[in-house]
C-alpha cells in the first residue's frame, strides 16, 4: 500500500508532459499494457458518452477557435483512435455541419482554419480505422456514412456560396476518404467520390525534365529513379496535415525535379487517394510516365479458399484507388506458416499477364531472406520464372546534420518533438550501437558531405545506392508540410570514392562486418525481434513457510505473451502481481550488465512471506511485428 500511496502523489505532482512521455513507454511494452490503457479510455468515454456541442458553442464568432472546439476535437480523436470509429461518424458529421449551421467563417492561416486542417486529417484517420477494423455492413452504418459525405457535400457548397467571398473548403481530402469507404463496403451505391469541378482540373504547366540528373533501374518494363517518395508519412497526422493543394503542389514540385515514383500502401490513410487524385490529372504524356508502388497486406486469415477471384479484387480495389495501374505492387503476409501465401503469389504473377493494363510487377514486402527464397523456389516449380522483384536510409531524419554533436533524444519527450519514424528508428540505431557510436557515424558522414559539398543525408542516400544489390531508396516525403526535393537532387550530383566507402563502411559495418551480424542475430533480417522464453519459479529460503498458497518448486513459464500453468496447479494473483509488470522487460535481450539481466528474485508481496518468484530465462524465439500486433511498424514502408 505504501508504493501504491507514493505513486498516487508522484501522478498528483507529475507535470502533464510526464506523465504523457510515462504512459508512451508503458504502452511501448506490449499488448499487456496497451490493452488496459485502450479498455480504461473507451470507459471512460462511453459513460457518459461526450455531448454534441451545440453549433454556437463551437462557433460562437467567426474565424475563432473556441476551448470548447479544441475540447470537441480532442475528445473526438480519442473516441476514434481507441478503436471506435463507427461511433466516432456522428461526432465527425456533427463538427462539419455546425459549420454550416453557425454560418461561421475563417482566413487563411487564422488558428481556426488551421484547426479545420487537423480536423480534414482525423476524417481520413477515423475512416481509415473504420475500413481496417472490417465492421459488419449494416443498413445503420451505411445511413451513417452516407449521412457524413452529404454533409460534406453541403459544407463544401456552403463555402462555395459564403459572401462577400468564397471559403476555402478544408474537407477535400476528407471527402474522397469517405466516398471511398462508402464504394467500398457499399460497392451498390453510385457514390460521387469527387470535391467538385476541381477534379477535373488538370495540372497546369507540368512538364518532367528532360535529360535530369536522376539515375534509373529496370522496374518490370520501365526505367525509373533510383529514389521513391515514400508516403508512410500520411498514415499519422503525427508527422503533420496538408491539405489538397498543398500536396498537389509538393507532387508537383516533385515530378518537375524528376521525382516520378511513389512508394505507399493500401494503409497509409489516403495516400493511395491522394497520389491517385494527382496522377489522374496529369496531361497524358506526362501521366503514363509516373509510376505508383503501393502494397497490399494480409494482416490476418483470410478465412476462404484463395481464389482467382479474390486476388484479382484486391488488385483491382488499389487500381480504383489510384484511378489506373499500379507499376509495383508489393505483397505482404501475416504468417509463414500459413502457405497459402505462395498460391497468392502464384495468382499474382498470373495477372500481371492477363490484366497488365492493371498490374505490371509483384514485389515482396518485408519478407525475410529464408522466406524470398522459398517463394522464388515455389513460382519457379508452379510457374517456370520467379516474377518478383524485392523491397529506409534516413532512419526517420536521425541522419542528417541536425542531429551532428547532439545528445540522446528522450525518445518521448515533448521537447525532443521526435516523430514516430524517430521514435522508431532510435531503436534501431541503439540496436545498432551506442549513440556515441552513431555521432562518430555523423562525423564521418558529415565529413566526407563537406569533400563533396553536398548534405549529410545526400551522403548516407549515395553510400546505398552504390551497393550492388540495391535498386532504389525510399525518402519519407511528408506531402504539403515540407519539402526537401532540391537537396535529394544532390545525391545524384556526385559519386563516393573508394576511400569514403571504406570509411563509412568501417563504422556502419564494422571492420570485420561485425555490426552487421550482430544487428542480424538481434534483429533479423527483415525488422525481426528477439524475445526470451521464461520460467518463473517459486523458491523459498530452509525453513521458512511460504504463506501465499503455492510450493516450493511451482512455477508458470511464459512463452511469447501466453502464460502457461501445470495442469492442476494455480498461483495467487497477489504473487502474480509482484512480478507481472517485469516479465515484458525480462523477455527482452538486455545487456549483460543491465540490472534486468541480472537481477531475478522477487519478493512476496506479504511481507511476513520469505517465498520468492525467480525468473530464469530458458530461451529465445524469433517473431515478426505483424505475428504479435495489428499496430503498423516497420513492416509498412
Amino acid at each position: 500500500m505504501a508504493v501504491r500511496r507514493d505513486l498516487e502523489l508522484t501522478i498528483l505532482a507529475m507535470p502533464p508532459e510526464y506523465l504523457r512521455s510515462a504512459l508512451r513507454v508503458l504502452i511501448a511494452e506490449g499488448s499487456a499494457t496497451q490493452q488496459p490503457f485502450v479498455r480504461h479510455i473507451r470507459q471512460r468515454l462511453l459513460d457518459p458518452k461526450p455531448e454534441l456541442v451545440p453549433a454556437d458553442v463551437l462557433f460562437p464568432r467567426a474565424d475563432e477557435l473556441t476551448q470548447e472546439c479544441t475540447r470537441y476535437l480532442a475528445l473526438t480523436r480519442c473516441i476514434f483512435s481507441s478503436k471506435m470509429a463507427e461511433l466516432s461518424l456522428s461526432y465527425l458529421n456533427h463538427f462539419i455541419s455546425s459549420l454550416r449551421v453557425a454560418r461561421t467563417s475563417w482566413t487563411a492561416g487564422s488558428e481556426l482554419h488551421q484547426a479545420l486542417g487537423g480536423f480534414a486529417g482525423d476524417v481520413v484517420q477515423a475512416i481509415q480505422a473504420l475500413k481496417e477494423s472490417n465492421p459488419p455492413k449494416t443498413e445503420d452504418l451505411e445511413s451513417r456514412l452516407v449521412s457524413l459525405h452529404l454533409s460534406l457535400q453541403e459544407c463544401r457548397d456552403y463555402c462555395k456560396a459564403y459572401e462577400p467571398w468564397a471559403l476555402e473548403y478544408p474537407f477535400q481530402r476528407s471527402e474522397r476518404q469517405v466516398a471511398d469507404v462508402l464504394h467500398l463496403f457499399y460497392p451498390h451505391r453510385s457514390t460521387r467520390s469527387t470535391v467538385g469541378e476541381r477534379d477535373k482540373e488538370p495540372v497546369a504547366n507540368l512538364e518532367i525534365p528532360v535529360g535530369q540528373a536522376t539515375e534509373t533501374f529496370p522496374l518490370g518494363p520501365f526505367q525509373v529513379p533510383r529514389l521513391f517518395n515514400g508516403f508512410w508519412q500520411l498514415s499519422s497526422p503525427a508527422w503533420g496535415t496538408g491539405s489538397s493543394d498543398s500536396q498537389d503542389a509538393a507532387l508537383a514540385q516533385l515530378v518537375q525535379a524528376g521525382f516520378i515514383a511513389a512508394d505507399m500502401a493500401d494503409h497509409y490513410g489516403d495516400a493511395e487517394l491522394v497520389y491517385g487524385y494527382f496522377r489522374n490529372r496529369l496531361p497524358p504524356q506526362v501521366k503514363d510516365k509516373v509510376f505508383a508502388a503501393t502494397k497490399w497486406c494480409v494482416f490476418g486469415p483470410v478465412g476462404h479458399e484463395i481464389t482467382e477471384e479474390w486476388v484479382l479484387g484486391a488488385v483491382k480495389e488499389r487500381c480504383r484507388r489510384l484511378g489506373g495501374r499500379v507499376e509495383l505492387l508489393q505483397f505482404h503476409w501475416y504468417d509463414y506458416e500459413a502457405k497459402e501465401y505462395l498460391d497468392v503469389l502464384v495468382k499474382l504473377i498470373s495477372i500481371t499477364k492477363t490484366h497488365p493494363e492493371l498490374v505490371s510487377t509483384i514485389g515482396l514486402c518485408n519478407f525475410d531472406s529464408a522466406h524470398v527464397r522459398e517463394a522464388c523456389e515455389y513460382l519457379l516449380l508452379k510457374t517456370g520464372e520467379v516474377g518478383l522483384v524485392s523491397n529506409q536510409i534516413q532512419c526517420g531524419g536521425f541522419l542528417s546534420s541536425r542531429w551532428l554533436d547532439q545528445p540522446l533524444p528522450e525518445i518521448y519527450s515533448t521537447t525532443s518533438h521526435l516523430t514516430p519514424s524517430q521514435r522508431k528508428y532510435l531503436g534501431m540505431i541503439l540496436d545498432w550501437g551506442s549513440w556515441g557510436d552513431f555521432q562518430r557515424l555523423l562525423h564521418v558522414l558529415s565529413a566526407i558531405a563537406e569533400k563533396h559539398r553536398v548534405s549529410l543525408t545526400n551522403v548516407a542516400v549515395r553510400w546505398v545506392l552504390q551497393k550492388p544489390q540495391v535498386g532504389a531508396v525510399i525518402v519519407g516525403t511528408r506531402l504539403g508540410v515540407t519539402a526537401h526535393d532540391q537537396d535529394n537532387l544532390a545525391t545524384f550530383s556526385f559519386r563516393l570514392d573508394d576511400e569514403d566507402v571504406k570509411v563509412i563502411d568501417e563504422i556502419a559495418l564494422g571492420k570485420e562486418n561485425e555490426r552487421t551480424l550482430a544487428l542480424l542475430e538481434s534483429l533479423g533480417d527483415c525488422d525481426e525481434f528477439k524475445l526470451y522464453d521464461l520460467r518463473i519459479e517459486v523458491v523459498c529460503p530452509p525453513g521458512e513457510r511460504i504463506l501465499c498458497g503455492a510450493r516450493e518448486g511451482d512455477y508458470f513459464t511464459l512463452q511469447g505473451e501466453m502464460m502457461y500453468l501445470p495442469p492442476g496447479q494455480g498461483i495467487s494473483i497477489y504473487s502474480l502481481a509482484s512480478v507481472l509488470p517485469l516479465l515484458a522487460a525480462k523477455q527482452r535481450i538486455t545487456h549483460t550488465n543491465d540490472w534486468m539481466t541480472t537481477d531475478a528474485l522477487i519478493a512476496c508481496p506479504d511481507p511476513n512471506c520469505k517465498s520468492q518468484l525467480k525468473i530464469i530465462r530458458t530461451g529465445t524465439r524469433k517473431f515478426n511485428h505483424s505475428e504479435v500486433t495489428a499496430v503498423q511498424l516497420s513492416k509498412d514502408k
